[in-house]
């Protein structure tokens, strides 16, 4: 996703909850967000920052008719991220931007009335944050940029790079991707069809990545 498409999207879904309440006076609104990441990392503060750009094209102006409060902690840091769902909650903003599934979990926790924006969730309805695409319900929308046949698509791309390979690990961490095996599944019959061992490789930390890569070097492709 480009940072230009990071801002049209988050600019446009962030107004409605907003928009429906300008009708109520020119009192300043409160805007949470919680991100999975930490509040040094480059790449999300330029999300972040698209976001607020996006809002202001709209005419959603920090400290003029908008105050926002940020909370930031890694993805697999669960018990971090309900604290601050917890605190973000309690300051009863009009609208919560969730940056992914973890972040987005944590805060449905806390609210079933703030209205919640995710933009990155990979599986809303089995994750139970939205009844259906169509017609999500409840306090919570927002978008995916994934579908779990894409597995066997990545499968087929890195085949067609290297035709060679044998072997092919899908990795995935249980706890922030709790919707793994929708994957699994295209990804294994993507590797039938294409005369591949398909191994599934849960990480749960950088020293079980380190551990699972090893494992895979250490034997014939």
């Amino acid at each position: 996703m480009t940072r230009r498409e990071f801002i049209t999207l988050l600019g446009g879904v962030a107004a409605w909850p907003l928009a429906a309440r300008a009708q109520q006076g020119e009192r300043v609104r409160r805007v949470g967000v919680l991100m999975s990441y930490l509040d040094n990392d480059l790449e999300a503060q330029a999300w972040v920052a698209a976001f607020y750009q996006g809002l202001q094209k709209l005419g959603w102006v920090e400290g003029h008719n908008i105050h926002s409060d940020s909370r930031w902690a890694r993805g697999e840091d669960t018990e971090a991220l309900q604290k601050f769902a917890r605190e973000l909650v309690a300051l009863d903003p009009h609208v919560i931007l969730s940056s992914s599934t973890p972040s987005t979990a944590a805060l449905v926790q806390e609210t079933r009335s703030i209205p919640i924006v995710f933009a990155v969730v990979v599986d809303p309805v089995g994750s139970g944050f939205v009844a259906n695409f169509d017609r999500p319900g409840g306090n919570v929308t927002g978008f995916t940029n994934h579908e779990p046949t894409m597995a066997g698509k990545w499968l087929e791309l890195l085949k067609e790079i290297a035709p060679r390979v044998r072997r092919a690990a899908l990795l995935y961490n249980p706890a922030t991707a709790p919707y793994f095996e929708q994957f699994l599944g295209p990804f294994k019959t993507a590797a039938a069809s294409l005369g591949v061992e398909a191994i599934a490789s849960p990480v749960h930390d950088r020293s079980d990545l380190e551990l699972a890569i090893a494992a895979l070097i250490r034997v014939p492709w």
